[in-house]
């Protein structure tokens, strides 16, 4: 499959969609690259917090779930929502320069039914900024469409 767009696979926009690149992605994995701006999320003072790495894990997560959809359906109907606790976070910095490229993995390392639980891990060049887990519980329902936009 060709990925024409970031956007065809997730439904975030503007300030709130922080990945830039698909750089890999399967029905277990994808690995996305991204680039800190002025409009990220918890920027301030030249530099992204790294909370905001938690959120770059779940797009990145997201990813590889609108891709499945898209070999299953043969278009991503723009998903369902979800429900995201962070079981894990251990960050090795606490904030990222303007204009560093990132590189998230995100890995399904557990699912049942409607319940994910995810690693991910997010690199500046080969330097580990953080490793956090997440558990997703997904809606069964698709009437919670656009509440990213």
């Amino acid at each position: 499959m060709t990925i024409e767009s970031v956007e065809s696979l997730i439904p975030h926009r503007n300030r709130m969609k922080l990945v830039a690149e698909i750089i890999a992605v399967d029905e277990k994995k994808a690995v996305t690259a991204s680039t800190v701006t002025e409009d990220w999320p918890l920027f301030e003072a030249g530099s992204a917090n790294c909370i905001v790495l938690v959120e770059l894990v779940a797009q990145t997560a997201g990813v590889c779930i609108g891709w499945q959809e898209y070999q299953e359906k043969g278009n991503n109907q723009g998903g369902t929502g979800w429900i995201v606790g962070v079981k894990e976070a251990v960050f090795h910095r606490d904030a990222i320069p303007l204009n560093s490229r990132i590189i998230t993995e995100s890995e399904r390392v557990f699912q049942v039914e409607l319940y994910t639980e995810i690693a991910g891990v997010v690199h500046l060049g080969d330097q580990v900024l953080a490793e956090i887990k997440l558990q997703v519980v997904q809606s069964d329902s698709n009437e919670q469409k656009g509440c990213y936009e």
